[in-house]
């Protein structure tokens, strides 16, 4: 069914308000919405289901749209899916929930407006689910502001500069690869290397006014035990947790990470200072990957179609400062095979600003967290930390440099001690540096004493 509407009026320039320019008094307003109450609704059908895509045909909408799938009069809900393409005839929608009992011929219904995520202090000590709706049994989120996931990256020219340290309460990332307010960081690991205890780490010791936490394809034991042993009543109080299970939709796994990235840009808004934690990036991408193949996408890299990588651009650019407040992004990157060179990690690292490298040799040695300091960088620590703390972390670095470049010659022995100041500084001091690199998972390490701690260690090891 087709309507037609008059176009409105405009009043001439200069000219008095007319009425319809006047602002809508309480009798106008319900007058609007009996109007549009009893305006013809256009219903399409679903024309196809063929795997994790669904094909609408007699609607219009715009990709990023929400289509209501199923009759309001039946008893099951209908089923909400996003429209990701659109071509003159059909609509190819995802689906935010299960496909179970979709057929063709099905009534559809648009929405003709965009997924929102909810915003406020009302978030604060809640558990959402990669929607946006609370999954934590605490009732609705009474206060809360809803608004589009979508939004704009601050400008380039817009953003404040990185200048300032946030401490994470993890030694050897606020010594060796010290973090800003407002940068993005990845942890690259392999599977099982500990880049969620770390993360569990941050999110206790950080500094940061606000943790928001983005769960995205987690194991579903896992979620709990990360709520109740790892992030703790105290840490949980001041974070929002999204989470979305591997066995959630593609759909709500990526769009998750939006949701959660959404959330923290509106505490940014208000000035404070976030961190954004993302376990994991190679997720996000996994699903993407699902939804680009689904919509016809060809395949590229490993499988990977090109809108992936232009999705990750996308997502990571969204944190960072702006006039007010910073989102300082930290993101777990899965790596192929322990391989560092992988299409995702290295899409990730050339956009990020660091990262840090977790490795499978000091995990099995037991020596936690195992970030291989060498092969870690954060490309803003030397704009937050003082001449001194860069002496200090730079002599620590040549010494671990020069014994891992002997380490063949002492493995057989055939190291001839007084050869190599630095390596002979490296070996009497291996238990002290060892020490400094450790640390349990329950300590948290002020900054200020990790610094102190680092300048007496290379204080005793007499490097200049």
């Amino acid at each position: 069914m087709t309507t037609t509407t008059s176009a409105p009026r405009t009043s001439r320039p200069g000219a008095a308000p007319s009425r319809a320019d006047a602002p809508l008094g309480p009798a106008d307003d319900r007058l609007a919405r009996a109007l549009a109450g009893a305006a013809p609704e256009r219903v399409g059908s679903v024309s196809a289901v063929v795997g994790l895509s669904i094909d609408v045909s007699g609607l219009s909408g715009a990709v990023g749209d929400l289509v209501l799938l199923g009759d309001p009069a039946d008893v099951a809900p209908p089923v909400p899916a996003q429209i990701v393409a659109a071509t003159a005839k059909t609509l190819r929608c995802m689906p935010l929930g299960t496909v179970s009992g979709l057929r063709t011929g099905m009534p559809a219904r648009s929405t003709g407006r965009p997924l929102t995520a909810p915003t406020g202090n009302a978030l604060l000590g809640r558990v959402l689910d990669g929607l946006g709706r609370p999954i934590d049994g605490k009732g609705p989120l009474l206060g809360a502001h809803r608004v589009p996931v979508d939004a704009s990256a601050p400008s380039a020219l817009g953003r404040s500069r990185v200048d300032t340290p946030l401490t994470l309460g993890v030694r050897a990332l606020d010594t060796l690869a010290t973090v800003g307010r407002g940068q993005r960081i990845g942890l690259f690991a392999g599977s099982g290397v500990g880049k969620s205890s770390l993360l569990s780490m941050i999110a206790r010791g950080t500094e940061a006014e606000v943790s928001v936490i983005a769960l995205v394809g987690e194991r579903g034991r896992e979620v709990r035990e990360f709520l109740e042993d790892d992030l703790g009543p105290e840490g949980l109080a001041r974070s929002v947790v999204v989470v979305a299970t591997s066995d959630e939709p593609p759909l709500v796994r990526r769009q998750s990470a939006f949701v959660a990235t959404r959330i923290a840009e509106a505490f940014r808004a208000e000035g404070r200072d976030v961190v954004l934690m993302m376990d994991s990036l190679t997720r996000v991408a996994m699903a993407q990957r699902e939804i680009g193949l689904s919509v016809g996408e060809p395949p590229a890299t490993r499988g990977y179609p090109p809108s992936t990588f232009s999705l990750l651009a996308q997502l990571l650019e969204r944190a960072g400062t702006d006039e007010r407040g910073s989102v300082t992004g930290i993101y777990t990157v899965l790596v192929d095979g322990d391989d560092h060179n992988e299409p995702i990690a290295d899409a990730a690292r050339s956009i990020l600003d660091g990262h840090v490298v977790l490795t499978r040799e000091l995990a099995v040695a037991g020596h936690f967290p195992s970030i291989d300091v060498l092969g870690s960088i954060s490309r803003v620590a030397g704009r937050v930390t003082s001449p001194e703390q860069r002496a200090a972390a730079t002599g620590l670095r040549q010494v671990m440099a020069a014994r891992r470049r002997a380490q063949d010659l002492l493995d057989v022995g055939a190291y001839v001690a007084g050869s190599n100041a630095l390596v002979d500084a490296a070996v009497a001091n291996a238990d002290g540096i060892d020490a400094f690199l450790r640390q349990g998972m329950d300590e948290v390490a002020a900054a200020d004493a990790s610094w102190q701690q680092l300048a007496r260690l290379v204080n005793a090891m007499g490097v200049r």
